[in-house]
This record gives structure tokens, C-alpha cells and sequence, in this order.
């Protein structure tokens, strides 16, 4: 991305209309042309600068633009908006000037916008804190609050204000913006009432209809449908590229960030919805036995509705609408008010409502913006306001705001004249007088105190008779006639008699942008701007809270005979107060185009941007400028820029930047004449100087880049030359290695081969050797094992006969001594033989019985009851003990695989089952029901972090039960807890504990022989617990609570044992009264198979049990 240094590099037309050679309106417009379809939409007249609306976002407003211009020269980068932004504030904040941003231009041309970018710079680029960012956001969110009920859609604008806006933004010592001062001026309230064909009404009640929520809309009385309202326009109530919900949304966002309380805000829509009521009022004439006609109200209802929402007794408000009191002194009349009288009233009072209501909310972000501390602060305003604007159509509006632009053009000539004579005399530059136009005269003819246009207007208004337009016009061309300025058909000044462009009805002024015809019709009644007092004391009679401030007037015991002032005569005034304010600040300007009436992107139309050239007075600017010097730079500036023109200042100036700056001017031999010398800076009379001075440098940055080039050129090749040899050198060696590397290889496989050959030849003739040695030691071998194999087979045959001749020998003797030992003993043998079978079969059918056995063993679970068949009868003692010992001793290898809380659950269901078994029918579905203790996880569930926090000691048990009432037998939700030392009851939805008791203080639990879950915990007389009585409680975990109960009070130190009494009739006792709860057997009960408890008397609970199958 290239990088600018000055305003003049790589310029576009040229940036800055004082440089324009020649310059003429035609080459004025054609640069702005040039410049339009470039992009460039900022153009500067010296410090002004020209801003064309480009109907389009740009690329040229992002947060890296304005760190760009931050901190920057003015005339350091292209044209920008945020350039006069950062100069203003800069000033502001480092010289300690009051400054003054003034934005004119008529509408589309893209003022608000101008504005916006402003605030948005200056509080992008000031301190930051979130003190500061708050009143930051609450400046910028000003705007949204003001433009949705100050601006309009108009033929030339989608988002055109409708009225002027001057902000004084105060800052204290470091910059950082503390608050501001918002101040309005001719907001245009005929529009509540009327709008021009293709116009919209203010936004406001286009959002209100359109984004307000149905419940607000109800309560406002309004329908979302525009068609009902007669005061908004129905051909252009859609706009392209407005969402009048979201910005709704934006504008409530925007109020509360500003600091409106919310029922300041439903005030505020409620008068706005007054006012759409207001223009659905419609009046019928009447005639009256004394001839005269009087207005009625055709349909009330809609009056109605406005009454109630502003509080205002209906026929009040009739009343006002009807008659008009006019009071003289002591004296009252009251008259009837006709058809069109009545409208005029309706009418009235919609602009003064709205009107008033926008001044509140100007008044109401002032107090919220406003700067807390007392000390004084350095200030910045800006101001947004119409442009100069001459219509086919020209009236009162057109004249109050062209006066106001002829005084700020009187301020712009007399402001930028002191500042070119400032500069002059603090440079030592010799001031020479310009000859400008002074439009002193034009205010003059305007603002005279006695003979002035709207002195005249005034005069004509409050004087007693018959009061006309044509009166006030024949005033004027007695008066006026022989101003230079002024012209009249009916004047005496003769030369207009025979002109036919100029009206009988109209009278010319002739502006310092143009001539401007205006039609006297409706100057009087504008002027005049009169409320009927029976409506402003109408109004006051609210009981609305914003009412009775918006019309003060109307208090009876206030009443003022005198006249209000006129709206000329205030407008007058508020100029005078910001012409005053404007001239105690630094200006600086912008100057809004429209480059073209379709409101499209890439249209420039050449007679629009003259027309507004030539009312905003831009020529007149640029020859202002012109007029002394044209160019002004520092020293180090135009030194830096300009220093290759001359060998002595090129490349580096060692003396102090002026002597550098008048040798090169001395070198380039300009006419001294053309240029001047100040304390800092250098004067260029002629921009034709500048353009040559540009044109040089121009030239001598082509030889210089031409020098860069030849020199990179050169470095280049030699570079180059140098790697190439350096690679030639790195080549050759490689390539003499790998030479060398081949060589060696070959030579050396050759050296392989020889000693492969050699090596194998003498191995060869060793192994010839080896063999033959060989050969010989296994011939030895086999001779000597073949000689000692006979030798051995000779021995073996000798010593098998030795062995016979032995054995025969033992067998001989063996024999012999058994017959020796039988012949002794067979007397014996004959008296011991049975017992000593029967001993051995014994012994022999227990061996094999045992070993049957542990083949046939069943398995290791303790609940397979297989053993095997005993095979013999006299075992049947023996196979029964070791049953039952193989069982032990399987049951103790089962339970020694439990861990800790197994065993806990195992002997928890051992203990139900010594309880409940064969006494209860519940029992035999609870058994492979695993015990899980807490059912509610409450320790980890946030909805019981209060409950658990309450109970102090281990939950053993949390679970939901049904809290039996006694009066009606129906079930309440309670949350059961089981600690070691007490029983806790809570609700289910919030978690307050509603009883707590101690195990000690329980004597007993009851419950039935059915499959119910009803069970009853008994409390011991004379206990604390037992105030309220017993508990009758439900649950299906029935045999789980009362086996951890049972083991619970079991375990407990200080507690006897908890009895339990299994029952299907016991008593319980309820608070005085003990009541018997009896269960019976139902074949089929209505609600399924669910357990019912009904109450039959004071005294019986009956529980109905669905019999089991």
C-alpha cells in the first residue's frame, strides 16, 4: 500500500481548490467531477472542506483511516473529513481553543452523516475509562433519540432533518469529553399536520406502529395499520432500506443509554400517539337559531381514546374545540369557532404538541449530557443546519433559514478574513486589504429593528385591524422599495413594473447566493403561530405528567393578556445567541453536495452541484483564500519535499530548515516577487509557482529513479556475476571429487577381484588337505569300533548267563520259603480273613466315594442346592455333613469377595427380611429391588442446595412420600430425609423444612399386612415432636425406610429399639384427636390398581389394597 506524505502526491484533480489554475466556475465543476468519479468525495478550499454525498458506503471511514489521520498535518494526507475532525480537537485540546464545526447543505446532501463522523472521530481518538466511554456512548446515542423524532423522509432525502441542530461537546484539560449542550432551532412542525406527495411524517410514528410489541400498542390504542391515521402519508410510508422496527428497537435502546426512566418513555409515546388520535378528529357544521354556523365533532371515539390517554376530561376538550374565549382586561367573549376554525384549532394544537414535545426531549438529554463539574471547559460545537434553499415554491420556512445562512456566510467571510489576517501578521507577512463581497446589507434589510422585513412582519401581526398577507406585502414595497436588494412588482421602484417572472403576490431578495422569489401567502398565520387559549388551558387540566409542562400558559392563576412572541422574532433571536457563541470559537467548515436528485451512487449532475456551488458561496470562498497567498508551508515540510531540486540541500541539509528552504528557492531562480518569507512558514503567491515546483520534482524523482535504478542494476549483475562464480568453483570441485571417487572405486573392485581368486585357490587346496586327513582318522575309527563291538557282544553273553544261572537260583529259594511260611501260618490266616476283607472292601468303597465326590462337586454359587446322589446307605450321615460343610464353606468364600457396602445392603435385606417376611404381602417384590438410599442425589442436585445446607449429619435416606391429610385422606408431597439422629419432612417444590424429628422421640412404626405403602410414625407422648401428633406418611419405597429406621434406631446410642407394629388396623394420633386407620381388600377399585384413602368419620381412615393375584 503506498504510503502519502503530502496533500499533493498522486493527486486526483486537485485536492485543493485554492491551487485551481485557471480558475473559473466551469473548471470548479469539473474538477469536483473528476474527483466524484474517482471516489475522492472530500475536496479542500484551504481549511474548508467540501464533502460530495456518494450515496454509498466507502472503504475510507474504518477504524485504520482514523488512526491515519491521527496526529496528522492537515495538509499531509488526501482530503478527508477526518483530517478537520483531527485539527479541530488537536487545537482544542493542545492550544486550548474553543472550536466550531459548521455543516451546511441543503437536504440529501449528507449533513447528519458529516456529523455523525465527526463525533465518531473525536470519540474514537480522546481518552478512554468507563466514565468517559459512558458519556461518550451517551453523545453518540443522542443522535438516534433526535433524527427518529426530528427527521423525515423527503423527495430529496430517505432520512432528512427537519430542523437545526448546534451540540456544544465540553472537554476537560486532557481532551476527554465530559458531557455536552444540545441546542434546536425551526424545527418544521407543519409536517406533523401535512406532507408534500412523495414525503413521509417524522419517523417516529412510522416505528411506533411498525416495531412496537401488540401489548404497547393496546395500551397506547393504536392500530399498526397507517391507513387509519390521517396525518401519515399512505404513498410513501414504505422507504427502501429503513426497518422502522429495528429502529425502534434502536431508539428505546438508545433512550435508555441517554438516561430516560422508563416512564418517561411510555409519557413520551402516549403524546405521540395523542397526536396521531388528534388528526382522526373530524368536525361537521351546525347551524344555530341566530344564523351562525358552529363546528361539531363528527365521531368521539377517537377523542375519547386521546382523553384517556392524556387524561383530559372529554368535554373539556369538546369545549375548546367548539368556542374560543378572547379576554380584554376585565372583559371575556366567547365565540363559536366554524368548520374551518376548528380545523385550524386541531391542527394547532398536533404541531404545538409535537413541537413542545420535541424541545422536552432536547431539554431532557441536556440534563442527562450535560457536564457535572462547575470549572470551565474547553468546548467544541457543531452545527448542523439547512443549506441556503431556493424552491419553485419559496415561503416563510425559506425565508427564516435563508437569513439564517446569510449570517453564517457574514460570520464565514468576517471569521476567515481575521484568521488570513491572523496568520499574516504572526508570520510578518504585510497584510494587504481583499475586496470581497460584505452581505452585511442583505442581513440588514432582513433583521433591521425598524425597517428590517421581520420587524415589519411583526409589526403587521400585532397591530389591531384587519391583518393580511397582501397588508404586509403592500408594507414592504413602501418601505423596501428603494433597497438595492429588494424587488417588488408592486413597489415604487418602476424598472420591476413590466416584470413578468416576479408575481403581483411575491416579493425578490437578492441573496448573496442568488435572487430568491418569495410568496407572501401564509407569512402572517406562520409567524404568528397561534395556540387558542382554551387549549393550552385545555392541556393543562391533564393529569398527565408531561402535560402540564409543555403548556405552562394554560394555568389560570398565570394568565398573561400579552401576545407571545412571533416565530420570527424568536428565530431572529436564536440566530443572534449562536452568531454570538460562533464567534467566540475557531471555525471550521463543511460544505455538503448533492450530486444529484435520484439519491443513486455515480451520478454527478453538472447544473444541481452549480446551483449548490454557487448559494453556498464556494467561488467566493476559493477567491477569498486566493486573494493573499495562495500556498503556505513550514519549513521542514517543504524542505523535505522539495530538497532534491538543488545540489547543495540534496541529500542532506546540515544548516536550519529556512536557510535551506531560500537557498533552493535562490537555486530554482523563482520571481521573488511570487513567494514570501514568514517566521515558519513559506508564502506562494500563484499556484501556477506551486505546479512548477511540482513539475521539477516530478522530473528530478524520474532522474532520481533512473540513478536508483542503474545503481540497483549494477549491484545486480554483479551480484549475480559473483554467485555464478562462486557456483562454478562449488561445481568443479564436485565434479574432480566424483572423478576421483570413480576411480578409486574401480581400482579397488579390481584389487576384489585378484584377492577373491587368490584366497579361493588357497582355501581350495586347504580343504584338499583337510579332506584327506580326514579320510584317514574315520578308517582308524571304524576298525577300532568294529574290534571293540565284538569284544562287548562277547562280555554281554557271558554275564546274560551268569544272570540266569542266578535268578534261577532266587526263584528256587523264593519258592521255598513260601511254602515254609504258609505251612507256619495257615492256622492263623483262616481266623482273621473276613474281617480283613470286609476292612479292605471298606476302605476301598471310601476311596472311590471320595473321589466320585470331587469330581461331582456342584458349583461355587451359593444358591445352587445340587449335590450328588449318595451312592450307599450306611453314607447317608456322612453325605448330609458334608453338604452342610460344603455349603459353609461356599457361602463364607462368597462373602469374603463383598466389599464394605455390600455387606451393609446385604444386611440391610437381612434385616427386612427377619421384619417383613411372611408378614407383609409388600415384602416379596421388594426383595430384588436394590436398597439405593438417596433417591434425590441431593447433594448434587442445585434445586436442594438450601435443604441440604440445612441438615447438618449424613443423609442415609432421601426420598419423596405422600403426607396423608386426616380431613380428606389425600396425599401431600414431602421430601423424607433419614439422618443418624432425626427424621426431616420438606416440601418438594421450595425445600423449607417443615418437621424435624429426633429418633429418640419415635416409639414406634406401624403398618399394614397388604401391599400398600402406607406406614405411620408413632412419637412418644410428652415428647417435643409430638405437639402436632403422629405422621401418617406414604411411600413406595415402604420396606426400604422402615429397615434403615429400624437399623438406624438400632445403632443409636441414645435410643431404645424402634418397634414395628405390622398391623391391618392401628391408631394414630392427631394432634387431640387419635383416628383408626383401617385396611380392607378391594376386588376392583375405579382409579386401576392404586391404593385409595378415603375418610369415613372423625374417627376411621379406611385405605382400600387391590387384592393380589
Amino acid at each position: 500500500m503506498e504510503v502519502k506524505t503530502s496533500l499533493l502526491d498522486n493527486m486526483i484533480g486537485v485536492g485543493d481548490m485554492v491551487l485551481l489554475e485557471p480558475l473559473s466556475e466551469d473548471s470548479f465543476i469539473e474538477n469536483l467531477r473528476n474527483r466524484f468519479d474517482h471516489n475522492e468525495i472530500y475536496t479542500y478550499i484551504g481549511s474548508v472542506v467540501i464533502s460530495m454525498n456518494p450515496y454509498r458506503s466507502l472503504p475510507i471511514f474504518t477504524p485504520d483511516k482514523v488512526e491515519e489521520y491521527r496526529n496528522r498535518n492537515f495538509y499531509e494526507l488526501s482530503p478527508h473529513i477526518y483530517a478537520l475532525a483531527d485539527e479541530a480537537y488537536r487545537s482544542l485540546r493542545d492550544q486550548d481553543k474553543d472550536q466550531c464545526i459548521l455543516i451546511t447543505g441543503e437536504s440529501g446532501a449528507g449533513k447528519t452523516e458529516a456529523s455523525k463522523l465527526v463525533m465518531s472521530y473525536v470519540a474514537a481518538v480522546c481518552g478512554k475509562g468507563q466514565e468517559v466511554n459512558k458519556v461518550k456512548e451517551q453523545l453518540l446515542q443522542s443522535n438516534p433519540v433526535l433524527e427518529a423524532f426530528g427527521n423525515a423522509k423527503t423527495v430529496r432525502n430517505d432520512n432528512s432533518s427537519r430542523f437545526g441542530k448546534y451540540m456544544d461537546i465540553e472537554f476537560d484539560f486532557k481532551g476527554d469529553p465530559l458531557g455536552g449542550v444540545i441546542s434546536n432551532y425551526l424545527l418544521e412542525k407543519s409536517r406533523v399536520v401535512k406532507q408534500p406527495r412523495g414525503e413521509r411524517n417524522f419517523h417516529v410514528f412510522y416505528q411506533l406502529l411498525s416495531g412496537a410489541s401488540d401489548d404497547t400498542l393496546k395500551k397506547l390504542k393504536l392500530d399498526r395499520d397507517f391507513s387509519k391515521y390521517n396525518y401519515l402519508s399512505l404513498d410513501s410510508a414504505a422507504v427502501n432500506g429503513l426497518d422502522d422496527a429495528a429502529n425502534f428497537r434502536t431508539v428505546r435502546n438508545a433512550m435508555q443509554i441517554v438516561g430516560f426512566m422508563e416512564d418517561e418513555v411510555q409519557s413520551v409515546l402516549e403524546l405521540v400517539a395523542a397526536v396521531l388520535k388528534l388528526g382522526n378528529i373530524e368536525f361537521k357544521p351546525e347551524s344555530r337559531c341566530n344564523g351562525t354556523d358552529e363546528s361539531r365533532i363528527k365521531d368521539k371515539n377517537d377523542l375519547k381514546e386521546m382523553c384517556e390517554l392524556l387524561g383530559i376530561e372529554q368535554s373539556v376538550l369538546e369545549r375548546a374545540f367548539s368556542y374560543r374565549t378572547v379576554e380584554a382586561k376585565l372583559e371575556k367573549v366567547s365565540t363559536t369557532l366554524n368548520v374551518s376554525q376548528a380545523y385550524y384549532a386541531r391542527d394547532a394544537l398536533a404541531k404545538n404538541l409535537y413541537s413542545r414535545l420535541f424541545s422536552w426531549l432536547v431539554t431532557r438529554i441536556n440534563e442527562s449530557i450535560k457536564a457535572q463539574a462547575k470549572t470551565r471547559h474547553k468546548v467544541m460545537g457543531v452545527l448542523d443546519i439547512y443549506g441556503f434553499e431556493i424552491f419553485e415554491d419559496n415561503s416563510f420556512e425559506q425565508f427564516i433559514i435563508n437569513y439564517c445562512n446569510e449570517k453564517l456566510q457574514q460570520i464565514f467571510i468576517e471569521l476567515t478574513l481575521r484568521e488570513e489576517q491572523e496568520e499574516y501578521v504572526r508570520e510578518g507577512i504585510e497584510w494587504t486589504n481583499i475586496e470581497y463581497f460584505n452581505n452585511a446589507i442583505i442581513c440588514d434589510l432582513i433583521e433591521n429593528h425598524q425597517n428590517g422585513i421581520l420587524a415589519m412582519l411583526d409589526e403587521e401581526c400585532l397591530r389591531p385591524g384587519t391583518v393580511t398577507d397582501e397588508t404586509f406585502l403592500d408594507k414592504l414595497n413602501t418601505i423596501c422599495a428603494e433597497h438595492q436588494h429588494f424587488e417588488s412588482r408592486l413597489s415604487k421602484n418602476s424598472k420591476f413594473l413590466t416584470d413578468h417572472s416576479l408575481p403581483h403576490s411575491c416579493f425578490r431578495i437578492q441573496h448573496y447566493a442568488g435572487k430568491v422569489l418569495y410568496r407572501t401567502e401564509g407569512f402572517v398565520d406562520k409567524n404568528n403561530d397561534l395556540l387558542y387559549r382554551d387549549l393550552s388551558q385545555a392541556m393543562y387540566k391533564a393529569t398527565h405528567s408531561l402535560i402540564k409542562q409543555l403548556f405552562p400558559e394554560g394555568n389560570p392563576a398565570k394568565v398573561n393578556l400579552k401576545r407571545p412572541p412571533t416565530a420570527g422574532f424568536q428565530f431572529k433571536a436564536s440566530v443572534g445567541t449562536l452568531m454570538r457563541n460562533l464567534q467566540t470559537k475557531n471555525p471550521n467548515y463543511i460544505r455538503c453536495i448533492k450530486p444529484n436528485d435520484k439519491k443513486a451512487a455515480h451520478i454527478f449532475t453538472d447544473s444541481l452541484v452549480r446551483h449548490q456551488a454557487r448559494y453556498l458561496g464556494l467561488m467566493e470562498n476559493v477567491r477569498v483564500r486566493r486573494a493573499g497567498y495562495a500556498f503556505r508551508q513550514a519549513y521542514e515540510p517543504c524542505l523535505e519535499r522539495y530538497k532534491m531540486l538543488c545540489k547543495r540541500t540534496w541529500p542532506h541539509w546540515r544548516g536550519p530548515a529556512r536557510e535551506g528552504v531560500e537557498v533552493l528557492m535562490a537555486d530554482l531562480q523563482a520571481p521573488t516577487e511570487e513567494y514570501s518569507y514568514g517566521r515558519s512558514k513559506i508564502f506562494i503567491r500563484n499556484p501556477r509557482t506551486l505546479f512548477f515546483l511540482e513539475e521539477r520534482r516530478r522530473q528530478c524523482l524520474q532522474d532520481l529513479a533512473t540513478l536508483i535504478q542503474k545503481i540497483y542494476r549494477g549491484w545486480k549483475c554483479r551480484s549475480h556475476f559473483l554467485l555464478l562464480k562462486e557456483s562454478q568453483i562449488v561445481v568443479a570441485a564436485w565434479y574432480r571429487r566424483f572423478a576421483q571417487q570413480k576411480k578409486y572405486k574401480k581400482i579397488k573392485s579390481a584389487t576384489t577381484v585378484m584377492q577373491s581368486y587368490a584366497r579361493g585357490w588357497q582355501a581350495r587346496k586347504l580343504l584338499r588337505e583337510l579332506k584327506y586327513q580326514k579320510r584317514c582318522e574315520e578308517a582308524v575309527t571304524t576298525i577300532s569300533a568294529f574290534w571293540h563291538g565284538t569284544q562287548a557282544r562277547r562280555e554281554l553273553r557271558r554275564l546274560k548267563e551268569e544272570a540266569r544261572r542266578k535268578h534261577a537260583v532266587a526263584v528256587i529259594w523264593a519258592y521255598w520259603q513260601g511254602l515254609k511260611v504258609r505251612r507256619e501260618y495257615r492256622k492263623f490266616f483262616r481266623a482273621n480273613a473276613g474281617k480283613k476283607i470286609y476292612d479292605f472292601t471298606i476302605q476301598r468303597i471310601m476311596q472311590k466315594y471320595f473321589l466320585g465326590l470331587k469330581s461331582t462337586t456342584p458349583s461355587m454359587s451359593p444358591v445352587d442346592m445340587n449335590w450328588p446322589t449318595r451312592p450307599y446307605r450306611f453314607l447317608d450321615g456322612v453325605h448330609t455333613e458334608l453338604r452342610r460343610i460344603f455349603h459353609l464353606w461356599r457361602c463364607k468364600k462368597y462373602r469374603s469377595q463383598f466389599t464394605e457396602e455390600q455387606k451393609a445392603v446385604y444386611e440391610e435385606k437381612l434385616e427386612a427380611s427377619e421384619i417383613f417376611k411372611d408378614k407383609k404381602t409388600l415384602y416379596p417384590s421388594s426383595v430384588s429391588q436394590p436398597f439405593k438410599g438417596d433417591y434425590l442425589e441431593i447433594s448434587k442436585n442445585p434445586k436442594y442446595q438450601k435443604l441440604s445446607s440445612a441438615v447438618d449429619e449424613k443423609v442415609l435416606l432421601a426420598d419423596v412420600v405422600n403426607k396423608i391429610n386426616r380431613a380428606n385422606g389425600k396425599g401431600t408431597p414431602r421430601i423424607f430425609l433419614l439422618t443418624k439422629k432425626s427424621v426431616v419432612l420438606a416440601d418438594q417444590k421450595t425445600g423449607q423444612v417443615k418437621a424435624s424429628v429426633p429418633l429418640p422421640d419415635l416409639s414406634s412404626v406401624s403398618v399394614s399386612t397388604q401391599s400398600d405403602g402406607f406406614f405411620a410414625l408413632r412419637l412418644k407422648e410428652g415428647s417435643a415432636s409430638a405437639i402436632k401428633g403422629d405422621f401418617l406418611l406414604s411411600s413406595e419405597h415402604l420396606i426400604e425406610i422402615i429397615t434403615k429406621l429400624h437399623r438406624t434406631g438400632a445403632t443409636a446410642a441414645d435410643s431404645e429399639q424402634l418397634n414395628i407394629d405390622i398391623s391391618d388396623e392401628f391408631l394414630v394420633q392427631f394432634k387431640q384427636d387419635k383416628v383408626c386407620v383401617k385396611f380392607i381388600q378391594a376386588a376392583a377399585l375405579k382409579n386401576g390398581n392404586s391404593v385409595s384413602c378415603k375418610r369415613k368419620n372423625n374417627r376411621l381412615l379406611e385405605v382400600s389394597v387391590p387384592a393380589s393375584a
